[in-house]
């Protein structure tokens, strides 16, 4: 079996782009890859393409040889285009080979050590301002049989308008999460960057009383010392920290986890390397007794990638999940994955465990065309 063509395919699904890889064999088996990014997929597309140069007319056997030659293929190594493309043919090989053997991507990996993945719902509670609003959603996670779910009841921009009527409303906003969820829910909060220490801490201060499940990558992720002091003082009243999902290889992680900057790590699959990386983080992070909780935030291949790895590492915590978008990342898939009561079941298919039915979204052409999409959130710097 040897290797002999790499496709790509791009669409625009609600708020991004999603870029699905197609790797194929001499033989018929192909595998699957995504590698969808926030802006820049163009340049990762290229460089799926260019990165595949190096399979073609190997066997797919072998994937740990494959990801070596491909990470080393450019003197210029690492950065956020080069990853994502090397993820994305990592995947590929990995399900070509469950294919090729008849069994699920987690056989490969040890088999599983859970045989059920917990999920929370992420980008929930999108546009809810007031309490009531609040308090239905939170009930409405519940109803979908989830224990846990993320949402942003503070942003940067509450803050420029003032602090302590933006503090007073989230933290009446997370008072109605906390009484309508009961104590049973898990609420972690977004905070996407957008914090200085300072503010951070404020948050945490206000917010704590609500006991938070964690509040994610409140600082930008280029500083891990900076992470580690805001995490002292974070723990210090009772708010743990998850952040990760920016990072793109076990070195990277390494500085954060030595450093103390994380209660919990999230590596993206897609964009960390693929699993044949992200395993690799795992085992890092196990060392130091940290728990693992991939983000998760693009489309059904990443999400099945995850599902996989969450199955068969020691220090798994919980998946995310992008609820809103469950309808259509099922719709693609010849065998979709759906929470049940708020857990995945493992995929019984070989390799990844789906085709892809990309002939749904090209149905309608004009809603999912490729489009540019913005290069920043931020318009302004932090306010301090």
């Amino acid at each position: 079996m040897r290797i002999t063509r790499v496709e790509t395919f791009k669409y625009w699904v609600h708020w991004r782009n999603w870029l699905f890889v197609r790797l194929e064999t001499d033989d018929g088996l192909y595998g699957w890859g995504e590698a969808s990014i926030h802006g820049g997929v163009g340049a990762v597309e290229t460089a799926v393409h260019e990165l595949a140069q190096t399979l073609i007319g190997h066997d797919p056997a072998g994937v740990e040889a494959h990801w070596q030659r491909m990470y080393h293929a450019w003197r210029w190594r690492g950065g956020p285009t080069l990853m994502t493309a090397l993820a994305a043919l990592d995947t590929c090989l990995w399900d070509i080979e469950g294919k090729r053997l008849g069994v699920p991507l987690y056989r490969l990996l040890g088999g599983p050590l859970r045989t059920r993945i917990r999920a929370y719902a992420s980008h929930w509670l999108g546009g809810c301002r007031t309490p009531e609003a609040v308090a239905e959603g939170t009930r409405e996670a519940a109803r979908r049989g989830f224990t846990a779910f993320k949402w942003s009841p503070l942003r940067d921009s509450d803050l420029r308008e003032g602090e302590d009527a933006a503090l007073s409303r989230a933290a009446e906003l997370m008072a109605a999460a906390r009484e309508a969820g009961g104590d049973s829910m898990d609420i972690m909060v977004e905070c996407a960057e957008w914090f200085t220490h300072r503010t951070a801490v404020l948050a945490a201060r206000a917010l704590a009383p609500y006991r938070p499940y964690w509040f994610e990558e409140p600082l930008p992720f280029e500083n891990p010392k900076a992470m580690a002091q805001l995490k002292r003082e974070l723990v210090s009243v009772g708010v743990p920290l998850a952040t990760g999902e920016r990072l793109l290889s076990r070195w990277e992680f390494r500085e954060l986890v030595e450093s103390g900057g994380a209660d919990v790590l999230q590596p993206d699959l897609i964009h960390a390397g693929g699993i044949t990386e992200v395993r690799k983080i795992a085992s890092l992070a196990d060392t130091y007794y940290l728990p693992i909780a991939p983000h998760n935030s693009s489309g059904p291949i990443a999400n099945l990638l995850s599902i996989h790895l969450a199955a068969t590492i020691p220090n798994f915590l919980i998946l995310e999940e992008i609820e809103p978008e469950t309808e259509i990342r099922d719709s693609i898939c010849t065998h979709p994955l759906t929470p049940e009561n708020g857990f995945f079941p493992l995929p019984t298919e070989p390799g990844i465990g789906t085709d892809l039915k990309l002939d749904v979204l090209e149905a309608n052409a004009d809603e999912h065309r490729f489009r540019p999409q913005p290069t920043a959130n931020r318009t302004e710097p932090p306010r301090y």
